[in-house]
């Protein structure tokens, strides 16, 4: 596979419909005696990264008449809702009951057909799997497939062209897509370190198994990152890439997440303040000399506070 070639014809493809998010050097409110680049990606078109894997996916297809369907914890399905409305075609969203109000309006307000299931991403998925064989919708799946993986790939090479200068890159980690991007464009390039939560921690489980395992998710960041078991285009890429893992906690993460408010007053969710967690609590500590950089991927806090 050409990740490189992939990913820079997503860039090209998804031009014009994502936004180029900014990219801030941090100097103090995160207790580090060392600066950190961060990629505010949390600002793009329904608060993540995901919509341009979902743009990406539906430029480089024929979408068929029965429209689309997607299964998610709610923050690709807000994506896929947005990217459909934008492109005219017509979606059905499954989330699952934990998904969380603000991600639910997003999902609402795209238009979308909306249906809440009892359980966790996995029921989603069994239904989202079930209406596209009785329908013939087309499936675009949160995070394991070419195009999804393309697509988040395109937030790494943006941030290379906004001058990353980091040696060592920390990602928060879910079911893979944005990570797996990330590995297939930096290839090798630099450090990759995977953060997940200790309780939602599929590629941790996955590379301590020597292959995709079912794990049991909870905690804070569930919604966005409790996926039971890693896509096995993001183990690959993580096997091959010699990635790290490191796991945190979720009172890392509240504080990770207060820390973005309180001195930046960048309004995150869980998800998104996890990769800052491993750096501020110490679950992940540079060499003397070593520049990081953080990812900032989630903006869908629950409760949305203006609601």
């Amino acid at each position: 596979m050409d990740w490189s070639a992939e990913i820079t014809a997503a860039a090209e493809r998804i031009k014009g419909h994502v936004l180029r998010t900014p990219v801030v050097t941090i100097t103090e409110g995160f207790d580090l005696s060392y600066p950190v680049q961060v990629k505010l990606e949390q600002m793009q078109h329904t608060g993540t990264f995901k919509a341009r894997g979902a743009f990406n996916t539906l430029l480089s297809s024929n979408v068929p008449e029965a429209g689309l369907v997607a299964a998610s914890g709610g923050n690709h399905g807000a994506a896929v809702a947005y990217a459909a409305h934008k492109l005219g075609h017509k979606a059905r969203i499954y989330v699952p009951e934990m998904a969380g109000p603000a991600k639910v309006a997003l999902i609402r307000d795209a238009r979308a057909d909306l249906v809440v299931v009892p359980g966790a991403y996995a029921e989603a998925l069994e239904q989202a799997l079930a209406y596209e064989q009785d329908t013939g919708a087309m499936q675009i799946h949160a995070y394991d497939a070419l195009g999804t993986v393309a697509g988040q790939g395109t937030v790494a090479l943006e941030w290379d062209a906004q001058g990353l200068d980091a040696d060592t890159v920390l990602i928060a980690v879910g079911g893979g897509g944005l990570i797996g991007g990330a590995m297939a464009w930096f290839d090798g390039r630099r450090r990759i370190v995977a953060v997940e939560p200790e309780t939602s921690c599929a590629l941790n489980a996955a590379l301590s198994a020597g292959a995709p395992v079912d794990v049991e998710v909870s905690g804070v960041a569930a919604n966005a990152l409790g996926a039971r078991k890693i896509g096995q285009i993001c183990f690959d890429l993580a096997v091959s890439s010699g990635a790290e893992s490191v796991l945190v906690t979720d009172a890392a993460i509240t504080r990770a997440q207060e820390a973005l408010w309180r001195a930046h007053r960048q309004l995150v969710e869980p998800a998104g303040a996890t990769a800052l967690a491993a750096l501020m609590s110490g679950a992940y500590v540079p060499a003397p000399g070593e520049k990081v950089a953080v990812l900032v991927c989630g903006a869908n806090i629950a409760p949305d506070p203006f609601q």
